[in-house]
Parts: structure tokens; C-alpha cells; sequence
């Protein structure tokens, strides 16, 4: 009961956080970091385990799927380059130079050890960054980058995870292995995501209860990552392709109450994981320093700190670097093909740098280490636990208190590229919804929505922000009109995507208006007269 009444008080103050950080401009993981770090220091806290297995699939699957539901393969596709040397290389350069130092400060501490403390802090999570980005409107291509970068570095660090933790239990890999693990496990991973991705879209197609509905996602969810991680595939990029098949082929087959209400309920239920990632990481370090021996905690502090200088200095060097070759080439080159696309900037390098603020993904991976009797406890568990959450309070608090002054100082505005396709988006829909009208026989409901389209037309053509007024005076027969016409503006918007003349972001903000529209048609949700 202590417990449970602990959580609910921690999930009030989570919520009070939140609200400051929007307030002062910071990602609210930051202050959940450091609400984390003031919950060691409490005394008579209960203890809490988590079963290790358990701590990827609770915390990594919701999270991964949200943020790879709303990425986009046609932006991502188009800085592949970028995106790769972040999510494989700088993390590659990361996890060894984390494993060297620590192998040099702990000299008892074998190398698989070391590596397995090098994947935990090496994936930054860019949702931290992103949530900064965002208020600040910064070049559409650098919240691609990051995103990218968000996805895959996980599958990349926790892959090299697995192997690690693996070897320092006692198996024994063989190099000429390794390459045919990874085809395996990752082209296997992506196959098997996108067939039960289809599988599910078939099974829920007649299911119209929302909260069954939403149900049914998560566990969705759940079975993909327990079902990858039972056969040996990589459960990260199996629900990375499951989520993506999802967004490319689910608009057409889910109506307006069901995605708007699931898309609240991920919300809260995201948030809701962060909290406890960092609710249960301060409980395990209430642990370690109740256990630890006084004379452990000059080295422990002294390698923690060594950790943290460590991944920001790898990224910045990688960042700025790989920056400077851009720019020389660029400059060989001549002028862009592409004069639309972002240049790389030095300004543009430093802002990429900072955004290394690590998450929940570094949270689970150190919570998910074998945790039991002496002889079958992960060796080094403590001081790796602590190393990944020093990383992540440094990281989260010091960037991301600062990235937004960085931001500014450095300059780099909005190029209006997503802008510019949600007006193109809703200009076509409109087109496509009064075609559809065109061949209805003219009755006032008619004119009414032509006039509501029309004006739409105009406004999506003229770049405003175009507003969608509740048409619910003409009764029923307006109603069948308007969903008549918000079914050619979904198919118009699909294959807009389709043929890649709009992103994934565009995409999903025309989908929110025409939802909306959607549900002014809905007689079950239509007030009585």
C-alpha cells in the first residue's frame, strides 16, 4: 500500500513538473531527472525490484512505436547519410570510448562489462530535444535528423547491448557469427514487423468500441516486442516496421473517434512511463547508496563523471566534424540541387551536438541488467546503473536548460517547408471534396459545403491558417454530405503522401483537421436540437 500510494504522489508531482517545464521552457524529463536523484536521497522509501526482462518491453515498446508511428520515410529517406552516421557511427565511436575509459578507471572491469556500460549510455533520446525544437521552430530537416537519429540509434546500441551482456554471463560469440546474427536478427526484425502489422490492421478492422480499441493497441504492442525478443529477432526494429506499417496503411481504415482517443491515451501513457522510469531509477540508487561501501565512491563518482564528459565530448567532436566535411564538400560542389533543403551550417552542427540529452531508453537498459544472488548478478550492476543515470540527469538538465538560449544565440529559423505542404494538402482535399459534391443534387446542405470548401480552397492556396466551422444546422442530410466529402479528402491525402509530395508531418496535421471535420458528421456524437 506504502508503494502504491508513493506512485500515485510521484505521478501528481510528475504532472506538476510537467506543467513548470512548459512554463520555463525545458524538456520535463529534466525535471523528472532530477525529482529522480532527490528520491534517493529520501530515506525510508520502499524498496522496488523490476524483473530485468520486463524493463525493455514496459518502458522501450510504447515509446519506441510512438515515435516511429509519426516519422517519415520520405524525409528520412532523403537525409539517410545524416541520419546514419548519428544512429550507427557516433554511437559506435560512443560505446568504445566509453568502454576504454572505464576499463582504464576500473581496471577489474572486463571488456564486455565495459561495453555493455558503453551501449547503455550511448542512444541519446531526441524527444527530449525535439520538445525544445519544436516551440522554436528551428529547419524542418534538423527535427527529421534527430528523429531519425532517435529511432535508430536505439537499434544500434541495444543490439550491441544484448551481445555484450550476453558475453559477460558467460556465452561465448564467435566473430565470423556476429555478421550472420545481425542479418538475421535485423532483416528478420523488420520482416516480422511489418507482417503482423498487416495481420493486426486485419484483425481489429471490425472492432468499433474505443477502449477495446485502445486496448487492443497497446497489447498489440507488447505481443511484437515479447514475440521478437522470444525468437531472437530485434524487438527495436520489429515495432520500429510495425509502427510504420501502421501509419503508412492505417488513415484508411480507422475513422476519427478511435484515432483521436488513441492518440490522447499514448500521450498520457508515455508521459506516465517517464515518470516511472525515473521513479524506479531512484529507487535503485536509494540502493546502491545505502549498500555501497565508502571507500567504492571515489572511484564510482570519479568514473560516473568520466562517462558523462565522455558522451558529450564524442558527440560534439562526430557532430562537428562530420559538419566541417558536409560544408567542404557542399563548397566543392557548388550550388545545391536541392535549394529548398537546409544547408549544413556550423550553427546547425552545434545545435545537433547539444541535442545528445539521453532518456528513458538509457533508463531501462540499465534497469533491465540481471539483478540476483552474487553469482548471478550482472558484475559492476551498481556503478553501471549510476554512470547511466548520472549521464542522463547531466545530460537532460544541462543541455536541455540550455539548448533553447543556444538556439537563439545560433540563429536558425523555421524554412517553412512543412508549412508550405500542409497548405498544398488542404487545398488539394478541398479540390477532392468538391468533386465529390459536383454530381449531388443541389439542395441548400449542398451549398452550404461548397461555400464551406470553397473558402477552404481559397485559404489553403493563400498559405492561412484555415479554420473548420461546425456544420450542424442542415440536419442529417448535411451530415451524409460531409462524410461523403471527407472520405475524398482521406483518399486525396493518401495519395499525396503516397506519391511523396507531402511528409509524414504535413500529413498528420491535415489528417487532425480533417478528423475534425469528420466528427461534425458523426451522429453519434451530434448534440440534440
Amino acid at each position: 500500500m506504502a508503494l502504491f500510494e508513493l506512485v500515485i504522489f510521484l505521478l501528481l508531482v510528475g504532472a506538476v513538473l510537467a506543467l513548470w517545464a512548459e512554463r520555463i521552457s525545458v524538456p520535463y524529463p529534466a525535471l523528472l531527472a532530477i525529482g529522480g536523484a532527490l528520491l534517493a536521497l529520501i530515506p525510508g522509501t520502499p524498496p522496488v525490484t523490476l524483473d530485468p526482462r520486463l524493463a525493455l518491453a514496459l518502458f522501450v515498446a510504447p515509446v519506441l512505436l510512438d515515435a516511429a508511428f509519426d516519422a517519415s520515410p520520405r524525409d528520412l529517406r532523403s537525409d539517410l547519410k545524416a541520419v546514419t552516421s548519428l544512429a550507427v557511427l557516433a554511437v559506435g565511436l560512443t560505446i568504445i570510448a566509453v568502454a576504454l575509459i572505464a576499463r582504464h578507471l576500473v581496471p577489474g572491469m572486463s571488456w564486455p562489462v565495459a561495453v555493455t556500460l558503453g551501449a547503455i549510455v550511448a542512444p541519446p533520446d531526441a524527444s527530449a530535444a525535439t520538445a525544445v525544437l519544436r516551440r522554436l521552430r528551428p529547419p524542418h530537416r534538423m527535427l527529421v535528423i534527430l528523429q531519425g537519429e532517435s529511432l535508430f540509434n536505439d537499434a544500434t546500441a541495444l543490439l550491441v547491448y544484448r551481445l555484450a551482456v550476453a558475453a559477460a554471463m558467460g556465452g561465448v560469440f564467435h566473430t565470423s557469427s556476429i555478421a550472420a546474427l545481425l542479418l538475421v536478427t535485423c532483416g528478420g526484425g523488420v520482416l516480422l514487423g511489418y507482417v503482423l502489422a498487416r495481420l493486426y490492421l486485419w484483425l481489429i478492422a471490425r472492432v468499433q468500441d474505443i477502449p477495446v480499441n485502445v486496448l487492443l493497441q497497446f497489447l498489440g504492442t507488447f505481443a511484437v516486442w515479447l514475440l521478437a525478443d522470444r525468437i531472437g529477432l530485434s524487438a527495436i526494429l520489429t515495432v520500429i516496421s510495425y509502427a510504420m506499417t501502421l501509419a503508412r496503411r492505417a488513415p484508411g481504415r480507422v475513422d476519427a473517434r478511435r484515432r483521436i482517443s488513441s492518440y490522447a491515451v499514448w500521450d498520457v501513457v508515455v508521459f506516465v512511463l517517464n515518470v516511472l522510469a525515473f521513479v524506479l531509477i531512484g529507487l535503485q540508487l536509494q540502493m546502491i547508496l545505502t549498500h555501497r561501501r565508502a571507500s567504492d565512491w571515489p572511484t564510482y563518482l570519479l568514473c560516473a563523471l568520466a562517462v558523462c564528459v565522455t558522451v558529450v565530448l564524442v558527440r560534439f567532436a562526430w557532430v562537428m566534424t562530420y559538419n566541417t566535411v558536409a560544408r567542404w564538400r557542399l563548397r566543392r560542389a557548388g550550388p545545391s540541387r536541392r535549394p529548398s533543403r537546409m544547408p549544413p551550417t556550423v550553427g546547425g552542427g552545434l545545435v545537433v551536438s547539444w541535442c545528445g540529452m539521453r532518456g528513458i531508453v538509457t533508463l531501462a537498459a540499465a534497469l533491465a541488467l540481471p539483478d540476483g544472488a552474487p553469482g548471478s548478478a550482472f558484475p559492476y550492476r551498481d556503478l553501471i546503473i549510476l554512470c547511466a543515470f548520472c549521464v542522463v540527469l547531466t545530460t537532460l538538465v544541462l543541455q536541455g536548460a540550455t539548448l533553447r538560449p543556444l538556439m537563439q544565440w545560433v540563429g536558425l529559423e523555421d524554412d517553412g517547408s512543412v508549412e508550405r505542404e500542409i497548405h498544398l494538402a488542404r487545398a488539394e482535399t478541398a479540390r477532392a471534396a468538391l468533386h465529390a459534391l459536383d454530381g449531388e443534387q443541389a439542395v441548400p446542405a449542398i451549398e452550404t459545403l461548397r461555400r464551406e470548401y470553397e473558402a477552404r480552397l481559397r485559404l489553403g492556396e493563400a498559405g492561412q491558417a484555415a479554420t473548420t466551422s461546425t456544420l450542424l444546422r442542415e440536419g442529417a442530410t448535411l451530415g451524409e454530405l460531409q462524410r461523403l466529402a471527407v472520405a475524398a479528402q482521406r483518399r486525396r491525402l493518401v495519395q499525396l503522401r503516397e506519391a511523396a509530395v507531402i511528409g509524414d508531418d504535413a500529413f498528420h496535421a491535415a489528417e487532425e483537421e480533417i478528423d475534425l471535420i469528420e466528427l461534425t458528421a458523426d451522429e453519434r456524437i451530434r448534440p440534440e436540437p
